[in-house]
């Protein structure tokens, strides 16, 4: 046996999510460490996401969401902001280009408003670009919050209320998911989050209810594929019961 053929028949017996979320955490303590300024990590950590992509595409993840930038992170450095920025329109103009090619399809998440016009065109470009593709699909989170996604999809049912195209009693769980970021993926399976921390940050508050979370000491330039498969295996050994018992659960399995 050859070793894509291991590598097929591993994946066929592990238990693999179908949505992956990551919180890329430690781009700063690792620059920190390194001797650099905070900057070098943010730089450092797009490395990671090519990794993490490759992995996840190769593991037939079918959809992975990145936290690049929260609402709260405004309040940062000027200087580190417009680093942020600077590799986003980075991602945007250049890394776009080889998702395609591996077809991935590409979407951002967020407040895009307060972006600059022409980023806001880029990413538009972008999503344009990719929107065909049908392998997995990147969904980058900038400018994102939880409670912004929960309370802006309140917003779109409240407006629809007003002007009479549904009733009070038709808003459920069904209807205000249907308006949230990620309506269009799989459920969240897995939730990571890497430098050390055990908080979700307002990330994806909706969709983590029963996500499995996964937290490790490494810093996310340190994160690579192995990593990525560390994650992985952890949660093919994770019991999932959505509120049944275990025996249920293993019954249904069956």
């Amino acid at each position: 046996m050859n070793n894509n053929e291991v590598l097929v028949e591993q994946t066929e017996k592990r238990n693999i999510p179908q949505h992956v979320a990551i919180i890329m955490d430690g781009n700063g303590r690792w620059a920190q460490l390194q001797g650099k300024g905070r900057v070098a990590g943010h730089k450092a950590g797009v490395e990671s996401v090519r990794a993490v992509v490759t992995a996840a595409r190769k593991s037939d993840v079918k959809a992975l969401t990145l936290f690049a930038f929260s609402s709260e992170n405004w309040q940062r450095p000027a200087k580190e902001v417009g680093v942020l920025m600077d590799l986003f329109m980075y991602v945007l103009t250049k890394e776009v280009k080889r998702l395609h090619k591996h077809n991935i399809r590409f979407q951002v998440i967020g407040d895009l408003s307060r972006f600059s016009d022409k980023l806001q065109k880029n990413i538009a470009k972008s999503e344009k670009l990719t929107e065909d593709n049908t392998g997995l699909t990147l969904s980058v989170a900038a400018n994102y919050g939880g409670r912004w996604d929960i309370a802006n999809a309140a917003k779109i049912l409240a407006e629809e209320v007003k002007q009479g195209t549904m009733h009070v009693d038709d808003i459920n769980e069904n209807t205000l998911n249907a308006h949230t970021c990620l309506a269009n993926l799989p459920t969240l399976d897995l939730l990571i989050r890497t430098g050390g921390d055990f908080r979700i940050s307002n990330f994806l508050l909706w969709q983590a209810a029963y996500a499995e979370l996964f937290f490790t000491d490494v810093l996310w330039p340190d994160f690579n594929d192995e990593q990525f498969n560390k994650a992985i295996d952890c949660f093919d050994q994770r019991e999932r019961r959505f509120g049944k018992t275990g025996e249920q659960a293993r019954n249904e399995e069956t």
